[in-house]
């Protein structure tokens, strides 16, 4: 194995951006193809772009920042669901904006600590939190009763599915740079 070096955390850094960028540009595209969306959920998805923005500019602690309010806000539209598949979709989508608040924090923490591997222990157990609600996000959102969504929502499970799925491969990435385990 290579000795240590901040190259590792630029890269690990740089993954992390073209991950954020490629999923914002593919959200951004998806949003306008179904039109405008009102209230509670606009302000979801803008909270959503806006971590990937600040990401994108090297901001780790902003868009950790951001992707918490946007799984508050994701949490709240589930709370406000009377049907149970809508619910169930939003749900999903808080657990991967935590997962992605989680990780995010975790490349402040060790940025903030030097960068250079092996992290704290602060650092691999924000990327532990980050592992646990992405996997729940996929069980949510890969889960029985979604079916049942019309075209729109079942659309919109989609997409978060697949971008928990790119979160997987992510997070999985900073454990490696980290050397978390």
């Amino acid at each position: 194995m290579d000795p240590p070096t901040g190259a590792s955390s630029r890269r690990s850094l740089q993954g992390v951006i073209s991950a954020g960028m490629f999923a914002a540009i593919m959200w951004g595209i998806c949003s306008l193809a179904l039109g405008q969306v009102l209230g509670e959920e606009a302000e979801m998805e803008r909270l959503y772009l806006r971590a990937e923005e600040a990401i994108a500019n090297e901001d780790p602690e902003g868009a950790a920042m951001t992707a918490g309010r946007a799984a508050l806000m994701a949490s709240q539209l589930a709370n406000s669901r009377e049907d149970h598949a809508e619910a169930q979709m939003f749900r999903g989508a808080s657990r991967l904006f935590r997962a992605q608040e989680y990780a995010y924090r975790a490349l402040a923490l060790f940025e903030r600590a030097g960068g250079q591997p092996p992290a704290s222990s602060g650092v691999c157990q924000s990327t532990r939190l980050a592992e646990q609600h992405i996997r729940h996000s996929l069980k949510l959102l890969a889960g029985g009763g979604l079916d049942v969504l019309n075209q729109h929502r079942r659309q919109q499970a989609q997409r978060f599915h697949s971008d928990a799925a790119d979160w997987v491969l992510t997070i999985n990435g900073l454990n490696e740079d980290f050397e978390c385990r």
